[in-house]
């Protein structure tokens, strides 16, 4: 399989995508992460029966930590955790990169924290 442009996608299963935990949660407190080597946010999610779960997030171009509390957000939360400088990630949360910065995904409308992507 090929995008538009012509590179080349590699096609994964249904059970693939299973494995994948990409799950809605609300933002209940973000700070600026003034370690980081890039711009960056230490953002702490609530993900429902998932508990809380922080992460950091190079996301300070576009989003003050006030613009990022309240907000739902989509994260990964089946990765592995990652030390990043002093601080250590639990979750991956996802975005769309622009030349203004990562776009952050969202939904629609409100859904329960912890509700999976499917």
């Amino acid at each position: 399989m090929n995008t538009e442009s012509g590179a080349p996608v590699d096609t994964i299963t249904w059970g693939d995508f299973e494995k994948v935990l990409l799950v809605a949660g609300t933002v209940v407190r973000a700070e600026v992460f003034p370690e980081a080597r890039k711009p960056a946010h230490k953002v702490w999610v609530d993900f429902g029966p998932y508990g809380e779960k922080k992460t950091s997030a190079q996301v300070a171009h576009l989003y003050t930590p006030e613009d990022l509390v309240g907000r739902q957000v989509i994260g990964v939360i089946n990765f592995p955790e990652k030390q990043i400088g002093p601080f250590r990630s639990q979750f991956l949360l996802t975005g769309f990169p622009t030349d203004d910065g990562i776009v952050l995904a969202a939904l629609e409308r409100p859904v329960p924290n912890g509700t999976r992507l499917a």
